[in-house]
């Protein structure tokens, strides 16, 4: 693989790293912008296709797409970039958090609630692309809108999984006669031997840990077990595992009630994935070491299903019965990701006619002026500052 391919994926996702506040759906919306329309490294097509596959699987949807991304860019040393850029930033950050001291809160800062307002912007504007290629006509649009319905009143741990599948049921019916002349190769480069070997690997971990634990009772490999369960059983993103390692962690007296609420608030407060809330409650627990025994352990499952499944998920969409299902399937993406604008994202950040007024801003610079991410990130920042302070 090209240096200067690798070099690149590093560079994008650890700006990405730096400046995707607002949680999974958000960086959904972050990374459509940059690698699909900005960069075209894939379609909207093949992009909803890893999403819905996120979606499905356990683990963190985001970082499961950008690990694909990278995969798809540049095989497995990209997907392993991908991953460090994208979540080295937030692990740092909280680690250091960590570190430091617990005793002040810095989740209800202008500038915090700013970068909220960004997320707003750059959802809806995910959303209106996506939307446009992938519910096009008033079957697929009705598909999105009936998903977005019931995620909206039916709000369960499975729900999406379940709409996933039954959209795709929907798809295989209606559009069973549509035949895609033209699929488009995702450019997997592991084996199915390979892959095979990620989801032995997967499989395995998560019924040996908890056995092991009783023989090796080092506090790091209590560690592990803990947070590897909790990445391996998530379905839904990082806001679903809170309440999973909460109840790893604080009962058992590993990390305090307070503690634990302290870096639940920096974690809203730092980019990246959601996940790294676990770099912060290892550190607490043992140390630097902690922190990177508990990062690796959480991410070690979404990493190994990623790699495990992408390589037959690249042969499985190409054909014309699942194409049926998957056109299906892209319609019910767009109806999660509305959901999910409207709650947490939009309800968290939204609460007056003047936060409305800047996300309406931000929304404007972003999709008609094409002012970059990042530079939109800056000024809902200072809009969110200004906000603060003056009214």
């Amino acid at each position: 693989m090209h240096l200067k391919t690798l070099l690149e994926i590093l560079l994008v996702s650890t700006r990405l790293g730096f400046t995707s506040f607002g949680g999974p759906v958000a960086h959904l919306g972050y990374f459509h912008n940059e690698y699909v329309k900005r960069r075209n490294w894939l379609d909207d097509k093949a992009y909803a296709d890893l999403v819905a596959l996120a979606q499905f699987i356990p683990g963190p949807a985001s970082s499961q797409v950008g690990i694909g991304i990278g995969l798809m860019r540049g095989g497995l040393m990209g997907a392993i970039l991908s991953f460090i850029g994208f979540t080295f930033p937030s692990v740092l950050a909280l680690m250091i958090f960590a570190t430091l001291m617990q005793s002040f809160d810095i989740s209800q800062a202008g500038w915090i609630h700013g970068l909220k307002l960004v997320a707003v912007a750059v959802v809806a504007h995910a959303i209106l692309g996506m939307g446009q290629k992938l519910a096009p006509d008033r079957t697929r649009a009705s598909i999105a809108i009936i998903t977005l319905i019931l995620l909206l009143v039916w709000q369960t741990v499975y729900s999406q999984v379940i709409l996933i599948v039954l959209a795709g049921l929907a798809g295989l019916i209606i559009y069973r006669g549509n035949k895609d002349e033209n699929p488009v190769d995702l450019g997997i480069r592991l084996s199915y031997r390979f892959a095979s070997i990620c989801l032995v690997t997967f499989f395995s971990l998560l019924v040996a840990l908890p056995a092991l634990r009783n023989v090796f009772t080092s506090d790091l490999f209590a560690l592990f077990d803990s947070f590897y369960r909790a990445g391996a059983l998530v379905f839904g993103g990082g806001h679903v595992v809170l309440p999973l390692l909460e109840r790893e962690v604080v009962p058992a007296g590993i990390v305090g009630a307070e503690d634990f609420l302290a870096g639940y608030g920096a974690t809203q407060a730092v980019p990246g994935p959601l996940f790294t809330f676990a770099s912060y409650l290892g550190t607490v627990a043992n140390g630097w070491i902690g922190g990177l025994v508990a990062t690796i352990a959480i991410f070690l499952p979404a990493f190994l299903l990623i790699l495990g499944t992408l390589p037959f998920w690249n042969v499985i969409r190409k054909n014309p019965t699942i194409q049926g299902a998957l056109l299906g399937v892209n319609a019910a993406v767009v109806g999660i990701l509305a959901a999910a604008f409207y709650n947490p994202i939009f309800t968290n950040a939204v609460t007056s006619s003047v936060d409305f007024a800047l996300a309406a801003g931000l929304f404007g610079l972003l999709v008609f002026w094409k002012v970059p991410a990042w530079m939109v990130v800056l000024i809902g920042a200072a809009g969110g500052t200004v906000i603060f302070m003056f009214l």
